[in-house]
């Protein structure tokens, strides 16, 4: 809670972030680098749409929404139980060569996970 009675803000993201390492372990996305790849957050951002006050139960989804050839957009969803919509979000994650510094491409069988995975 912050100096107004509502969840701060960056809790928002910290509630992102936990439903985007759910759905990466889902899938099997390395989350430690993996042979020096791994997912890395390039941007995200999030519309608030309406406060969160205590006590609130609250669910949060992720879902992919698009995927190019080394990065995929996440959707995010805060849902009050009982009360609707507080934010939604999107997060754009690349799959990240450590060694090189550069974006990689997404392996194959991970691409298929997450089409089966909806």
């Amino acid at each position: 809670m912050d100096a107004l009675g509502h969840v701060n803000n960056t809790v928002y993201f910290r509630w992102f972030e936990s439903a985007r390492m759910a759905y990466m372990e889902r899938v099997g996305i390395p989350l430690q680098p993996n042979g020096d790849v791994g997912p890395i957050l390039a941007q995200t951002e999030c519309s608030f749409l309406q406060p969160v006050t205590y006590p609130a139960e609250v669910r949060v989804g992720a879902r992919v929404s698009s995927m190019g050839t080394t990065s995929f957009v996440m959707d995010y969803q805060v849902d009050v139980v009982g009360a609707g919509t507080a934010a939604k979000g999107l997060g754009v994650i690349v799959l990240l060569n450590y060694s090189s510094g550069k974006p990689t491409s997404i392996p194959e069988p991970i691409r298929q996970r997450i089409a089966d995975f909806g």
